[in-house]
């Protein structure tokens, strides 16, 4: 479904991207692994269309996605592939919530009811409200809430639980492990999530690179990946006035 082949991307002289080889098939829920700044982000608004490689190749469904293809087939791409930014603020810009869901809905021409789909985001009673007037937590939800109303079949999650209180925080797993089909890519380096989030991880370093792909289960058996991606460390801890030691930890944020 997705194929992304030596991909480079640098902003100005900066790197982001260096050498990215990856393929995600229809159906696949796949956490994108790593610390702030190794590239996440950037390959996630790749694989969206929002950027285009300085180098290499990104296809989807066998389609090559440069500007001159997305000219055509703007519309069905953006269907059909959908993206979270970590800061909802830069996705709401209507004066309602109800405006807002309306709005995808109208861009693709989808005839739906408004009040069931608030209502499986439990957000039902913020439709007359202002989306930029709520909480993080309620922004959050709203556009999650304008992305599936038009049925994607591919999601892209930009650190989706930055914003979320716990409570909502679980209310998102248990929403997301209930899309059977649905094919999800969510970044994040919070590992204490990752198990929860899908069984594939797909690691970054700092240096922009893939450094690992495989199961979720043996990423945490690997301490000199976890180790390279920062996403363990260790610090010293006091148990009495004069008694230190050391050891390693993951990342829990």
């Amino acid at each position: 479904m997705i194929r992304i082949e030596n991909v480079k991307y640098h902003y100005e002289e900066e790197p982001a991207l260096d050498g990215v080889n990856l393929e995600i098939k229809e159906g696949e829920r796949v956490v994108l692994l790593g610390n702030n700044g190794s590239g996440k982000s950037t390959l996630l608004k790749l694989m969206a269309g929002l950027i285009y490689p300085n180098a290499g190749a990104y296809f989807f469904k066998e389609h090559q996605i440069t500007k001159k293809y997305l000219k055509k087939e703007a519309k069905a791409f953006r269907k059909a592939l959908a993206i979270l930014f970590q800061n909802p603020d830069t996705m709401l810009f209507n004066e309602t919530v109800r405006d807002e869901i309306a709005f995808s809905l109208d861009q693709f021409g989808m005839q739906k009811k408004i009040e069931p789909l608030a209502k499986a985001f439990s957000i039902e009673h913020l439709l007359e409200r202002s989306p930029l007037k709520l909480s993080g937590g309620e922004k959050q939800k709203v556009a999650l809430c304008a992305i599936f109303s038009i049925e994607p079949k591919v999601l892209l999650l930009d650190e989706p639980m930055a914003n979320l209180d716990p409570k909502s925080t679980g209310w998102l797993i248990d929403f997301l492990y209930d899309q059977k089909g649905l094919t999800t890519i969510i970044s994040t380096h919070n590992l204490s999530l990752a198990l929860e989030l899908g069984e594939r991880a797909i690691v970054m370093n700092e240096k922009h690179k893939i450094i690992y792909d495989g199961e979720m289960q043996a990423l945490f058996k690997n301490r000199d990946i976890l180790l390279e991606a920062n996403l363990m460390h260790k610090h010293r801890h006091k148990h009495d006035e004069d008694l230190f030691h050391t050891h390693f930890h993951i990342h829990n944020w």
